[in-house]
């Protein structure tokens, strides 16, 4: 039992420490950091273009290895979910991208972490879910400190915050049709017909500000963000298959402590006193919800 827990920690940890190094590349690419910058929407489309190519090295990898990827007896793809989930990534991820580009990493992430909360929302209207008051505590408690990060004493809110604010909403929508698919298809398949769908949408996009990176240096980071972000993925599925979800999801929140380490590092970055409040704050709502849908989920099991 304790080396599997041991084993879901180090995959958790290993996909934050990839998560928070996503936004570090696309800042750097952003930001001018490594000598030409790139648009967001380039960053993007190198996402899922390749992130498409990971997941076909990974399907053949599973294939070669003898195994199906997926039931031969699956369901058709819904089509129509998976391009509206392809759009809301692709939209989350250029949103996301900009905003890192512009402030500090810790801010950035710790408003997307606002994200379960945007799910929370729209799964009353879209799934006609009827949150209780523990979740709509974690939700006051995480919007509390997204106002602190969003620095509104300051006269001026920060056009990046609100970006920040909009990929956590598009990975919210996300997430309900997230739920929708995860109940009827297979998670390879569905990894790779959101790649694919993404860097065809992403590539035609991107045509309106496309300018070829000019050094090996460009594309490596490219080619990182979309590898760091399947890596990301797989090391978060299996680490919640072999492990309750309670003990897993709080280690999602080491992407905080990464981005900060990031930006230090790279960018000579502290975090100030309105980040490391407005993180916490966050980081409290986002456990508060953690606990209640596990506590909640127990109850249907026992109930069962």
């Amino acid at each position: 039992m304790r080396s599997v827990a041991l084993t879901a920690a180090l995959m958790m940890v290993c996909a934050t420490l990839l998560m928070a190094g996503t936004t570090l590349l696309a800042k750097a690419l952003g930001s001018g950091a490594m000598g030409q910058s790139l648009h967001p929407l380039m960053v993007a489309q190198g996402r899922f273009v390749f992130g498409f190519a990971a997941v076909i090295v990974m399907l053949g990898a599973i294939k070669a290895s003898g195994r199906a990827a997926w039931p031969a007896h699956s369901a058709r793809p819904n089509y129509l979910l998976h391009a509206t989930r392809t759009l809301l990534g692709w939209s989350a991820g250029g949103m996301m991208f900009a905003a890192a580009a512009q402030m500090p990493l810790a801010d950035a992430n710790a408003l997307a972490f606002t994200a379960p909360v945007a799910t929370m929302l729209f799964a009353i209207p879209l799934l006609g879910e009827r949150p209780g008051r523990w979740r709509w505590l974690a939700a006051g408690l995480a919007m509390t400190g997204v106002f602190v990060l969003l620095r509104s004493g300051d006269g001026v809110i920060q056009p990046a915050a609100l970006l920040a604010l909009g990929a956590a909403a598009a990975m919210g929508l996300e997430g309900i049709a997230i739920k929708r698919l995860a109940v009827s298809e297979p998670t390879n398949r569905t990894m790779l017909i959101n790649n694919a769908m993404g860097a065809v949408l992403s590539s035609g996009v991107a045509l309106s500000v496309l300018v070829w990176p000019q050094s090996s240096g460009h594309w490596l980071a490219l080619i990182g963000i979309g590898v760091m972000m399947v890596l990301v993925q797989i090391l978060n599925l299996r680490a919640n298959r072999i492990a309750d979800a309670s003990f897993v999801a709080p280690f999602f929140y080491l992407t905080l402590v990464w981005a900060a380490l990031y930006d230090l590092v790279f960018f000579d970055v502290w975090p100030d006193w309105i980040s490391l409040t407005g993180a916490s704050i966050i980081v409290a709502g986002g456990l508060v919800m953690t606990w209640r849908e596990v506590h909640t989920q127990r109850l249907r099991a026992r109930r069962v």
